[in-house]
């Protein structure tokens, strides 16, 4: 068994053949998917997709692309959409300094703000890091330590900043980059820190591992990313599904 801890399964990449492509992951062993929003229409139609399957269930939250965007009616609608019971994390939030879709200002106040909300309903957050390391590391550290604090999603840095944040009460999403031969720095997270704080994801559509790579993600490619950490760790691949699958059931509260 495996899970999927995050997903974008509402996009239109999957529009045509969605159902053909949760019945693929069932059939290959995939128990559950996570699928995340990145703005109010996108945590609806997440939240639609867990309502319809069982299996799934959703995130709800505003992407720092999406900051500029968001408002305080748009949060007071995500915080009244988070009581539903499929509903397991606040995210996909954060700060992206390498795209720059969004004012940095804008993303620090949204993400800020985002995680003083999820802190108040006592979600787990879902954090997207993309070179902004530092202030990431900051803000978390402000919002300080605790048990099941979030994941940070398709994780980007180096093994100390990894551990800085496991110290923290985080956990570390290793995604299908994990497979890419010039990987080197991503390979040595996902052979180094405690299996017990690893969840692995697709980030489906993107990112498809080797030997999907260029084509679209879907979640049942997870299987190559847990394959390549179980090969990196010199251990059995049920040994890594199982105690990925533990850990997101127990960060997300999933039965």
């Amino acid at each position: 068994m495996l899970i999927d801890s995050h997903a974008h399964l509402d996009m239109k990449d999957f529009d045509e053949d969605r159902s053909k492509v949760l019945e693929r992951a069932k059939r290959g062993g995939i128990t559950h998917i996570v699928t995340i929003g990145i703005d109010l229409d996108s945590s609806s139609a997440a939240l639609d997709l867990a309502r319809k399957y069982d299996f799934i269930y959703s995130a709800i939250g505003y992407h720092p692309h999406n900051a500029d965007e968001c408002n305080p009616q748009a949060l007071d609608k995500l915080a009244q959409m988070a009581s539903e019971q499929k509903v397991v994390a606040w995210g996909e939030i954060g700060l992206d300094y390498y795209r720059g879709y969004s004012s940095p200002d804008e993303q620090l106040k949204m993400f800020l703000r985002q995680l003083e909300i999820a802190h108040d309903l006592n979600l787990p957050v879902i954090i997207h890091d993309r070179e902004a390391h530092s202030d990431v590391l900051k803000i978390l550290k402000r919002m300080g330590k605790g048990e099941r604090k979030g994941v940070i999603h398709c994780f980007s840095g180096d093994t100390d900043l990894a551990f800085a944040l496991i110290e923290l009460g985080y956990y570390i999403s290793i995604p299908g980059t994990v497979t890419y031969k010039k990987a080197s720095q991503i390979k040595d997270v996902a052979a180094s820190l405690p299996l017990q704080c690893i969840l692995v994801e697709t980030d489906a559509p993107f990112l498809a591992p080797i030997p999907k790579r260029g084509k679209r993600n879907e979640p049942l490619f997870v299987t190559f990313t847990a394959q390549e950490i179980a090969r990196l760790r010199g251990i059995e691949f049920d040994e890594v599904a199982l105690q990925t699958s533990t850990n997101t059931k127990t960060l997300f509260g999933i039965p």
